[in-house]
């Protein structure tokens, strides 16, 4: 299993590392900035950077302005599920010590998905805003159900929280797909909110997500110190006051807030939490404080410019941004193994 060291030798310069950090943070708040403004810019329909501005000024006609701000909602979810799902990948991967570790373990996903399912097969939801609200409790039942199998401190409960994930997610996923063999019709609205996307949501679904999203965050910073003593070891870290199995039990709850909240607002998005991890530690190193700050950038980067990829690739039709960053993220991927099988 892949590990996370606690940090570098000792012999590595300070001041070194600290120009990089600023460097790096630097780079990366300038390409969220430069996102946001693509994703406002980019649509359908063709808008200039005169054109954002006028309309950011107040001096555009209606119809641009109606256009424009028509891409608010979108721009903002994907700043908030980019936010969360970087965050949720950063945690697992640092209560697991495992730098594959990703939100989809807890069976989130899948859990989505089945209350998705069972609510348009037979309850009769319908798209939208009820989708939100149909696949958030299943993705937070499917959540805590994993973490009150496998959670505790022991190694072997790590084992447990996977298998459990694992297991949780084939059954559920086999219901999936009795229902929708057998109800084309579910199958129809399924698929499109199975690929994930930020279009076709509006304030609503942001505002509904928002404190579930921030509750998460707001826990992910409390522990934050724990995290770095368990980064050193049970034994280590119990040593210096944390308790192990609290940190770890309130990271994976933490993970479980930002992730399923994403997942119920914009669909299954794939790689964000398992790629942006590797980059943050790259740039802040390994203190969880940072590399939990730093993920609240370059994880709405990543996902705005993946969205605005996908808006451009094929005009005038559209590619999902859950489909550009499977395509992104698993070369990626391929990669951190590769560099970790290298430094074993």
């Amino acid at each position: 299993m892949a590990t996370i060291s606690p940090a570098p030798p000792g012999g590595v310069s300070r001041t070194g590392g600290t120009a990089r950090r600023v460097v790096g943070m630097s780079a990366g708040l300038l390409l969220l900035a430069l996102a946001l403004f693509a994703s406002i810019m980019f649509g359908s329909r063709t808008t200039s950077f005169g054109d954002v501005v006028d309309v950011l000024s107040g001096t555009a006609d209606a119809q641009l302005t109606a256009v424009v701000e028509s891409r608010y909602p979108r721009t903002a979810l994907g700043v908030l599920a980019g936010l969360a799902l970087a965050v949720a990948g950063t945690l697992m991967q640092g209560v697991s010590r495992n730098a594959l570790a990703e939100p989809g373990l807890l069976g989130i996903n899948a859990g989505a998905s089945a209350s998705i399912v069972t609510a348009t097969a037979f309850l009769g939801a319908s798209g939208g805003t009820a989708t939100m609200w149909w696949a958030l409790p299943g993705a937070l039942l499917a959540g805590v159900l994993v973490l009150a199998i496998g959670s505790g401190g022991s190694g072997r409960s790590q084992v447990r929280l996977v298998l459990a994930g694992a297991v949780l997610s084939a059954v559920l996923m086999a219901f999936i797909q009795a229902v929708t063999l057998t109800r084309p019709q579910v199958f129809d609205s399924y698929r499109y909110w199975v690929v994930g996307a930020l279009g076709g949501r509006d304030f609503e679904v942001f505002r509904a997500m928002l404190p579930f999203a921030c509750a998460g965050l707001v826990l992910a910073l409390l522990l934050a110190r724990g995290l770095n003593a368990l980064a050193l070891g049970d034994a280590t870290a119990a040593a210096l006051g944390a308790r192990p199995w609290l940190v770890r039990s309130g990271g994976l709850l933490a993970a479980t807030l930002l992730s399923a909240s994403a997942t119920a607002a914009v669909g299954p998005i794939a790689f964000v939490g398992l790629a942006v991890p590797h980059v943050v530690r790259a740039v802040v190193g390994v203190d969880f404080h940072r590399q939990i700050l730093f993920s609240c950038v370059a994880g709405p980067a990543l996902l705005l410019i993946a969205d605005v990829v996908g808006r451009i690739v094929l005009r005038p039709q559209e590619l999902m941004v859950g489909v550009v960053t499977a395509f992104v993220g698993a070369p990626a991927l391929l990669v951190a193994v590769r560099r970790m099988r290298g430094n074993a």
